[in-house]
């Protein structure tokens, strides 16, 4: 770490940095700001990380993020039971849910199938997923994976394994090869889950 940093707010600039997105400048400004703050203020934002880490897990049902043992989505007694969207990770499912156009439930994998990662389908939550996809109550299953390389292996893998049990289809993107649905808009996202189509 660069001497112009007293040691703390050196380690404190060092750890920012770890943070996906966020690069050297960027890292030096938030630690700037948090030295500013109130005491009270920083304890909080210390104790809310703590928390976080803590407290929360995955669902022991569709393995989206949640404090409870069962996340709120698949509590729910208004979500429509016949349909599951699978998608990569807990960021995909924060993406969908921002559109309110989604009423089913959700499964994550938790990745994508990359072999040069050395990340295969067992790696992934795939088995409690077929298990699921095998009761006579669901109906559709939907792919929202991103268009990827690994993605699109990882779609036809998933939607093979699926086919067997019930309807598969695939989202429509408006969304260039690689991106990611977490970065996409509402409205596009929107547009993608209403244009989804069989998965061949």
């Amino acid at each position: 770490m660069s001497t112009v940093y007293t040691r703390p707010l050196g380690r404190l600039v060092e750890q920012l940095q770890r943070l996906p997105g966020v690069g050297p400048k960027t890292a030096q400004r938030l630690a700037l700001h948090i030295l500013k703050r109130p005491e009270s203020e920083v304890q909080a934002l210390a104790q809310a990380l703590i928390e976080a880490k803590q407290q929360v897990g995955l669902c022991s049902v569709c393995f989206h993020l949640s404090a409870e043992p069962i996340c709120d989505i698949c509590r729910a007694p208004n979500r429509d039971n016949s349909v599951i969207c699978v998608v990569a990770d807990s960021r995909d499912v924060i993406a969908l849910e921002k559109t309110r156009e989604y009423r089913g439930k959700y499964h994550v994998l938790g990745g994508l199938i990359s072999p040069m990662d050395g990340v295969g389908p067992d790696q992934l939550h795939v088995q409690p997923l077929i298990k699921r996809v095998s009761q006579p109550q669901v109906t559709e299953v939907i792919l929202a994976i991103s268009p990827s390389v690994e993605g699109e292996t990882t779609t036809l893998y998933v939607g093979q394994l699926l086919k067997p049990f019930t309807r598969v289809t695939r989202i429509a993107f408006g969304l260039p090869m690689g991106g990611d649905l977490e970065y996409a808009d509402e409205v596009t996202l929107a547009r993608a889950l209403e244009g989804r189509r069989e998965l061949e």
